[in-house]
């Protein structure tokens, strides 16, 4: 771990590792960037070094479930980086993309599948993937499944597994029928659970600006000339927005790439490497990257539209600030965001601050937007209060 800049666990790591490593079923509660994803890799590649058996042909000893192809394959690139050293091999398989490679992959024996559940069952049917050998489940970001209607076919992969297995299910919230859903799929787990609740983001300076309608566009372009504003995540609701917003950063002279459904899995895979190494300043995304982005030193999340529902605020907003380090967030709202941002500020129980020095400020919302009471017993997302958007962040404590 040395080599991918790791000093000290995080709280998740250092909670789940033992336990995994006990063979215990673990029911997770964490939020996004917390790393989640090393807290169950490290164990599992330990154990499965420690019991060495030669990889079957579509046979996996490890299967990891993933909702969406972003989060897939960022699994398997961590399982990458830190299993290099061993002999143990690992592939993912997800849709979007000619299964060929994948099934040539799978012929050469797996260890460890990473997969979405459409196309691991697809695989299945075809007879290319055998499950009954699997000793280890992970089942990640489990809430996301569930919102994307994919816990009908997470059941019908369940049955296919062997009833002696380790099982690792994770979620970044754990309503009533997540619990039940958890319930019947782990066997005496222990209960792990990080910022509980609402989760807290400490770390992440948030801002609301208001702005009528019309300068929505110039009020972007403004905040991104900010020369400290580095390196950006923007999210709209709309897929025709995020092209659209391209073509006008363009022509300001800005470099960014659109990531939504509509874009091929081999052009989303490019933009996303073009943003993680630089070559893009700004990354626009539907809320399909909400969940599962992990890419470092994000310095900004800038929400062009506010999310529908309130809760797709944090997991937004958690794409800066990562593995402890700092991050801004700022919200533009207009006349029609209003009831948005009303309920994004009874969800944190308390008013997201307001940026009131751009030249586009609306002095109007001010009076229209509502007091906010903070719930009796709630956890309330706690914010830095600054100045400036652009500043020095602390370098996070657990990397070198």
């Amino acid at each position: 771990m040395a080599e991918e800049g790791y000093a000290l666990p995080t709280p998740i790591q250092e909670q789940c590792i033992p336990l995994i490593l006990e063979g215990r079923d673990i029911l997770g509660t964490a939020q996004t960037g917390t790393g989640k994803t090393a807290a169950f890799a490290l164990p599992i590649l330990q154990m499965l070094s420690g019991r060495p058996r030669s990889s079957g042909r579509g046979a996996p000893r490890v299967l990891v479930l993933a909702p969406t192809r972003e989060l897939a394959a960022q699994i398997d690139d961590s399982l990458r980086a830190y299993g290099r050293h061993l002999a143990i091999r690992h592939t993912v398989v997800f849709g979007g993309v000619n299964q060929a490679r994948q099934v040539t992959a799978l012929d050469r024996g797996v260890d460890i599948l990473t997969a979405t559940p459409g196309r691991l069952l697809d695989l299945v049917e075809q007879g290319y993937i055998h499950l009954d050998r699997v000793e280890h489940l992970v089942l990640d970001e489990v809430d996301r499944m569930l919102d994307m209607g994919f816990i009908p076919d997470v059941r019908r992969v369940l049955a296919l597994l062997p009833s002696r297995r380790q099982t690792l299910f994770f979620s970044a919230t754990m309503p009533r029928c997540m619990e039940d859903l958890a319930r019947s799929i782990v066997r005496d787990p222990v209960r792990v659970a990080v910022s509980p609740g609402v989760p807290v983001v400490e770390m992440i300076d948030q801002k609301v600006a208001f702005v009528e309608k019309k300068n929505k566009d110039a009020l972007l372009i403004h905040l991104l000339s900010d020369p400290g504003v580095t390196k950006v995540l923007v999210f709209t609701q709309m897929k025709h927005t995020a092209n659209k917003l391209v073509k006008k950063l363009s022509v300001h002279g800005i470099q960014a790439t659109a990531i939504h459904g509509n874009k091929s899995q081999s052009v989303r895979t490019k933009s996303l490497e073009e943003f993680r190494r630089g070559g893009i300043r700004v990354l626009v995304a539907t809320d399909l990257a909400a969940r599962g982005l992990d890419v470092d030193e994000i310095t900004h999340v800038i929400n062009y539209d506010l999310p529908v529902e309130a809760e797709t605020y944090v997991h937004r907003i958690g794409r800066t600030a990562r593995a402890g380090a700092g991050g801004d967030a700022i919200s533009i709202c207009c006349m029609e965001d209003l009831e948005q941002l009303r309920a994004i500020d009874r969800l944190l129980g308390a008013p997201v601050p307001v940026l009131d020095g751009h030249p586009f400020h609306w002095e109007e919302a001010l009076r229209l937007r509502a007091p906010v009471q903070a719930p009796f017993g709630r956890n309330v997302v706690r914010t830095r209060r600054t100045q400036t958007a652009s500043r020095r962040r602390p370098s996070p404590p657990h990397r070198r």
